[in-house]
């Protein structure tokens, strides 16, 4: 069995993006911080944290229906073929799905475009009780748009401390966000556009942009970079992810997951009625 971190040393601290100057050149996307073993022990180690994510999001489920504010936002982003599916499937996939809200964020329809960058976002922040997954994110109007320069540049500018500000808030009303960079290599990414090029199973997750992108990977490193370093508070941090290895990118996530929700520190909510009355009550019938 996969071996993690002790308990003084969680998963997401050591995978947390560092205060000020970001250099994703001094993060190995292969390295497997806080967790060992083979591929096959952390595929059975996610399996086994199962248990403990099913409890802890019902619990949190049960906060939810009966009068409790408190949610948890997961932020996916990262380069094509990070793997931002395979957390949906693998991690994410052990919640119960009816405790879960995904959103995945594409090109903006026109009727968005009329709109303030946030206001997609804001229609689809979790409801009190759940689990919300943004597949790509608000960080696209800054990531994306920069790099094509899809937006001016103080516009740009204008983005980050919207984040921080939209970001601040949802926190504040109950909402724990965790926020996961998932960091691959160039050649990483090349060999996994070669596969599904080469698997005609899987020519139908081929997108020809995919390869004008990666022309621009330098470009969208220095924008992750500058990303991490202008929205990373304590209250919404950035982790960066090792992404290079599947098996440890999607148990590294469930223990990220795991642990924010432990945080919340929650038992199982009252009922709100005499339980020996309604023994009684339904004795009668």
């Amino acid at each position: 069995m996969a071996k993690t971190k002790r308990k003084d040393e969680s998963i997401a601290s050591r995978l947390r993006a560092p205060k000020g100057r970001v250099s994703l050149a001094d993060h190995d996307p292969a390295a497997t911080p806080g967790i060992h073993g083979d591929r096959k022990e952390r595929e059975a180690a996610l399996i086994a944290l199962a248990p403990q994510l099913a409890d802890l999001q019902e619990r949190l489920f049960a906060d939810g229906k009966t009068g409790g504010k408190r949610s948890l936002l997961l932020v996916l982003q990262g380069m094509d073929t990070a793997g931002k599916g395979g957390v949906l499937r693998h991690a994410a996939g052990l919640f119960d799905p009816q405790g879960l809200h995904l959103k995945a964020f594409k090109a903006p329809t026109a009727e968005e475009c009329k709109h303030d960058f946030l206001w997609r976002i804001e229609k689809e922040v979790p409801a009190a009780g759940m689990v919300g997954i943004f597949d790509r994110s608000h960080y696209e109007d800054v990531l994306i748009a920069r790099v094509r320069k899809l937006a001016p540049a103080k516009e740009i500018e204008r983005r980050y401390r919207a984040i921080n500000d939209f970001e601040a808030r949802l926190a504040a009303s109950g909402t724990v966000i965790v926020k996961c960079m998932l960091h691959i290599s160039a050649e990483e990414q090349r060999k996994r556009l070669l596969a599904r090029l080469d698997d005609p199973t899987k020519h139908w997750k081929f997108n020809p942009g995919d390869i004008d992108e990666r022309a621009l990977w330098s470009d969208y490193q220095a924008a992750y970079q500058l990303a991490l370093e202008r929205c990373n508070p304590d209250t919404a941090p950035w982790l960066i992810v090792p992404s290079d290895h599947k098996s440890y990118r999607n148990l590294a996530v469930g223990h990220v997951l795991l642990e924010a929700l432990e945080s919340f520190g929650l038992g199982w909510p009252p009922g709100g009625f005499d339980v020996e009355e309604q023994k009684l009550r339904l004795a009668a019938t």
